[in-house]
């Protein structure tokens, strides 16, 4: 279980509501006389419910598959889903050349990038790399032309950078080895999240953005072999915090987690962060 069953915020929930019931008993009490050979049944009883009422929380902190919290008054959501369903700006992650081949070598056909590509793309792929070639890219954002490559394409962006598509903002996110693969040192990692936050408040034009938690899946991030979807998403809820993006009212920020990771990140803790990322 994502929520061990003595977790802190369990068990402060779980002595709010005990103390309500406890002082909602004692007025009643002042009334009320229970017979002396039910007092121990009574006991056993409401001991009985406490710990009825204390599992039920757990199971509900277990449970939580979307929470909403505050960062300096946007309010972000962190939910359970499929990111192409969701309304507003969908953020889909491209490597730092904007390859579209769908290979399952330069991309999987099974990743957020590929399934974009293979079915959710407007247009054809041929007509949307000339869009991006043609795009009017911000000085500093092409690094290098002409990179040579064994495959994909030979333009190198910065990480963070976007291409606005119709629904989507295709972004840079991942840098390829050798061998084609996509990885990310931490520091790198931290400066498309800054990035990507800076060139998403010029874009969004009030609307609402949808992420899902970058670098979770195929991406390596080099040095944390071990690190989790929800130290990512702190990550991210954290780099956005310092940035200066901020959503204005209805806009907001969701973060969705796929179905078959939800189960791995402690939602509730995320709760009680609020204004403490």
């Amino acid at each position: 279980m994502k929520v061990t069953i003595f977790d802190r915020q369990v068990r402060d929930s779980f002595f709010k509501i005990a103390a309500g019931i406890g002082t909602a008993l004692s007025t009643l009490l002042l009334f009320v006389s229970i017979p002396d050979d039910c007092k121990l049944y009574s006991l056993i009883g409401f001991a009985l419910v406490l710990f009825i009422i204390y599992l039920v929380i757990w199971w509900r902190a277990n449970s939580l598959k979307e929470v909403a919290i505050k960062i300096d008054g946007t309010t972000v959501t962190v939910k359970s889903g499929d990111i192409f369903n969701e309304e507003g700006l969908k953020a889909i992650a491209f490597n730092e050349y904007f390859d579209t081949v769908v290979d399952n070598i330069l991309i999987s056909e099974r990743s957020l990038n590929g399934i974009f590509l293979s079915s959710k793309l407007n247009g054809t792929i041929p007509e949307l790399d000339a869009e991006i070639e043609r795009h009017p890219f911000e000085e500093g954002e092409i690094l290098q032309q002409e990179v040579p490559r064994t495959a994909g394409k030979t333009v190198k962006f910065r990480l963070g950078t976007i291409f606005v598509k119709d629904d989507f903002l295709l972004t840079a996110m991942s840098k390829f080895d050798s061998s084609n693969r996509a990885n990310l040192t931490m520091p790198e990692y931290l400066e498309f999240l800054i990035n990507f936050w800076d060139r998403v408040n010029k874009v969004y034009a009030q609307r609402s953005v949808v992420t899902p938690i970058f670098g979770s899946g195929i991406t390596r991030i080099r040095g944390h072999r071990n690190i989790s979807d929800e130290d990512l998403l702190k990550i991210m809820l954290w780099t956005f915090r310092i940035s200066e993006m901020r959503f204005k009212y209805p806009a907001k920020l969701t973060i969705v987690v796929h179905a078959s990771k939800i189960d791995q990140v402690n939602l509730l803790d995320l709760k009680s962060l609020r204004n403490g990322v």
